[in-house]
């Protein structure tokens, strides 16, 4: 909006600077051209009083000594048995009229004006054909001159203005924009780890009303986040205490076998429940948007997967990248992630098959990759579809690991390994697609 403002601001007073300078510019040029014509009739004043009272002696001279002054105005006088005194001697058709007709005229030449005046000699009434001509050639000043002056000083007044309406439009777009860029890093920062906070409510009334619609909205997310933790809480209340009652009844069963069995039924039941409460909670355990350093997490629980491939024979590769980046992930999906995806590589491969895991930056992200030397996945399935295998599995795990990249930012993909077998990309973005 700035950069708008500052373009829309140059380009308007740039539109109202040629439409002022530019005739201002021409004005200026026919004033002084003017100004030489009225010095030109002044000066062919003079030489009719000295070509009529002197001999061409004193008038040379006289020439001389005039268009030396300017070179923009030069006179000459031509007297009638064809010789002339001055820069330009020559007659033409419109010396011959203006001697005959005994009358001045003026003459546009190529780059000014000519001036031709017929000069009566000391006042008699001679025959035209003896009138001598004095001929004024105004040209405009060539450069350097006042004009040109004149022009540039309308140049540099021009560009001042300019540049005065720019800075002048660029602070009034930084008192836009800025408060907006506050608001916009603080609304940013809404549901971080450190949790909800209200905004600053400063800058123009537009802003201000925004900050305090965002704050309105911000009270309502905490009384709806608040509401979700007093539902968690009773519902883990009231899912533990029949699982007690269930456990305690169990325990009474005579048959041993039954109540191992039953028992172990409701321990899978109770590692169910704590984790749909685990979830529930997550977002008053990691904010509305998790952040983890991807890098040192993926590698780690990659590593605990070494002693199984040692005992199954298997050449393990894992390569791991020097820095670290922060991805919108938890670190129990990230660990989850790895697990997925290298329980399917021990699961369906045979022992021996070679592995392979790199972790790599890839820019603002982390991309990991995990190869295997075993036999590829089926043809005509899409491992990633919730449910499809071509391996008698449940066809969870891609699904699962798709939709973890798919909420950082990220994305999923299947090729084939320079193993020999399957190669599955993942990439985790650093910023949450819904708030980055």
């Amino acid at each position: 909006m700035r950069r708008a403002l500052i373009l829309t601001v140059a380009a308007t007073v740039a539109m109202v600077l040629l439409a002022m300078l530019v005739p201002m510019a021409v004005l200026v040029r026919s004033y002084a051209l003017e100004d030489r014509l009225s010095r030109a009739a002044l000066e062919v004043q003079a030489t009719e009083t000295v070509v009529s009272g002197g001999d061409k002696g004193s008038v040379s001279v006289y020439l001389d000594r005039l268009n030396s002054r300017d070179a923009g105005i030069q006179t000459t006088v031509l007297y009638p048995d064809g010789t002339g005194v001055g820069p330009h001697p020559g007659e033409d058709e419109d010396v011959a009229q203006a001697r005959t007709t005994g009358q001045a005229r003026l003459d546009d030449i190529p780059g000014g004006t000519r001036i031709l005046v017929p000069v009566s000699l000391g006042g008699t009434s001679a025959l035209p054909e003896d009138t001598p001509v004095v001929r004024v050639d105004v040209r405009e000043a060539a450069f350097p001159s006042a004009v040109h002056l004149a022009w540039l000083v309308l140049a540099l007044l021009g560009l001042l203005i300019l540049a005065g309406a720019v800075l002048l439009a660029d602070r009034l777009g930084r008192s836009f924009v800025r408060p907006i860029q506050r608001l916009a890093v603080d609304a940013q920062r809404l549901g971080g780890r450190t949790g909800l906070r209200a905004v600053p409510v400063e800058g123009p009334p537009e802003v201000r009303e925004l900050a305090g619609s965002l704050n309105r909205l911000v009270e309502r997310v905490e009384v709806l986040l608040e509401r979700e933790r007093e539902s968690i809480a009773d519902l883990s209340h009231r899912l533990r205490t029949p699982i007690t009652a269930l456990r305690l009844g169990i325990d009474a069963l005579p048959d041993a076998e039954d109540r191992d069995r039953l028992g172990a039924d409701v321990d899978r039941l109770q590692a169910m429940v704590d984790h749909v409460i685990r979830e529930a909670r997550r977002s008053q355990r990691e904010g509305v948007a998790a952040s983890t350093p991807a890098v040192a997490a993926l590698s780690s629980q990659a590593s605990y997967w070494l002693p199984l491939a040692e005992e199954q024979g298997r050449r393990f590769d894992l390569d791991a990248a020097d820095g670290e980046v922060a991805v919108s992930a938890s670190e129990e999906d990230l660990r989850a992630l790895v697990d997925v995806l290298l329980d399917n590589v021990f699961s369906h491969t045979p022992a021996g098959t070679p592995l392979r895991v790199a972790v790599s930056l890839a820019g603002d992200a982390v991309r990991l990759v995990v190869e295997d030397g075993g036999p590829g996945f089926p043809a005509g399935v899409d491992p990633t579809d919730r449910g499809s295998s071509g391996a008698g599995s449940t066809g969870l795990g891609l699904a699962i690991a798709e939709s973890t990249a798919r909420s950082a930012g990220g994305a999923l993909r299947l090729g084939r390994s320079e193993l020999g077998g399957a190669a599955v990309t993942v990439d985790l973005g650093s910023r949450h697609p819904d708030l980055g």
